[in-house]
């Protein structure tokens, strides 16, 4: 998915752009998500002025995610905006005359991929649920809360005052 930056930076018309990228290698080693459907790239690079051009557009796929409570199955939808300012840049600047919301660029041709791809990595949810209200996992047995209860007491005892916690039973002497 490249643009020639030069040709677009001094065109009349955007130029629009579609593409569908494998994005599986980003998310690997991520135990959370199971599956990861290619990204559906809809983009349109605009000029902006001198030297400058706008790319933005959405960038829209599916995740399999665990639910982070009851470690369920569930389908994210993504729907992620893109949107990044390039700067052909015909000298050195220095740090300080450095903007952080534009990316500089020295070659004619500019793959937009990468950015693509970390635009997608930063939008990942860190954590799903299956439903608002999810009440997870048993801690000591592991049952589905959601699919019915368990017979484990669950009744949480402040830690500072476990010590007390056989203090007014009888004790036979």
């Amino acid at each position: 998915m490249n643009i020639h930056f030069r040709k677009l930076a001094n065109a009349d018309e955007p130029a629009v752009l579609h593409e569908v990228v494998d994005v599986r290698e980003f998310v690997k080693g991520r135990k959370d998500i199971l599956a990861v459907a290619p990204l559906s790239v809809d983009l349109k690079a605009l000029p902006a002025g001198t030297d400058s051009v706008n790319v933005v557009g959405t960038l829209k796929g599916e995740v399999d995610m665990l639910c982070s409570r009851c470690l369920s199955e569930v389908t994210s939808r993504l729907n992620i905006p893109f949107a990044e300012t390039f700067k052909w840049l015909k000298q050195p600047i220095l740090p300080e005359d450095e903007d952080e919301e534009i990316i500089y660029i020295q070659d004619e041709m500019v793959d937009l991929i990468p950015f693509v791809e970390e635009t997608f990595v930063l939008h990942l949810p860190d954590s799903v649920l299956c439903k608002a209200d999810c009440l997870g996992l048993c801690q000591k047995c592991g049952q589905n809360l959601n699919e019915g209860t368990c017979s484990c007491d669950n009744t949480v005892i402040d830690p500072r005052l476990a010590g007390l916690k056989g203090f007014f039973t009888k004790q036979d002497n």
